[in-house]
């Protein structure tokens, strides 16, 4: 009987945030701070000249997050967003398939600490 192959470890965009603070999950204003998260996203394709950006900006903003979204001169687009959990996720799923005439290849998803001082969801140059 040949052994079953190892299991590796999942793509870059399966993975998941990191564990909530449990020490301050139900602590009134600090909840809201245990569900922040912040991931860093590349996604790959057809996602310049197709209005990606002002796209994602649209789609966050209705989300309520902050951060921010940039073309890379790769021709990949590079974001950062930040915001509870659940909208984070939402953001990144919609990026797999992003506008109508955009065609993603991949969505690159690296989770990072949040950040103080955004108050939106931007373009950057």
């Amino acid at each position: 009987m040949t052994p079953a192959p190892p299991m590796t470890a999942p793509p870059a965009d399966d993975r998941q945030p990191p564990p909530r603070d449990r020490e301050n999950a139900n602590t009134g204003a600090d909840a809201s701070a245990a569900d922040e998260v912040r991931a860093a996203l590349r996604i790959t394709g057809r996602v310049q000249g197709v209005w990606y950006r002002g796209s994602t900006v649209r789609e966050a903003e209705r989300l309520g997050l902050r951060g921010w979204v940039r073309n890379r001169p790769d021709g990949s687009v590079a974001a950062e967003a930040q915001g509870p959990r659940a909208a984070v996720e939402a953001l990144i799923a919609w990026c797999r398939d992003g506008p109508p005439p955009a065609r993603v290849a991949e969505v690159a998803v690296e989770w990072r600490p949040p950040v103080e001082g955004e108050r939106s969801f931007a373009f950057r140059r």
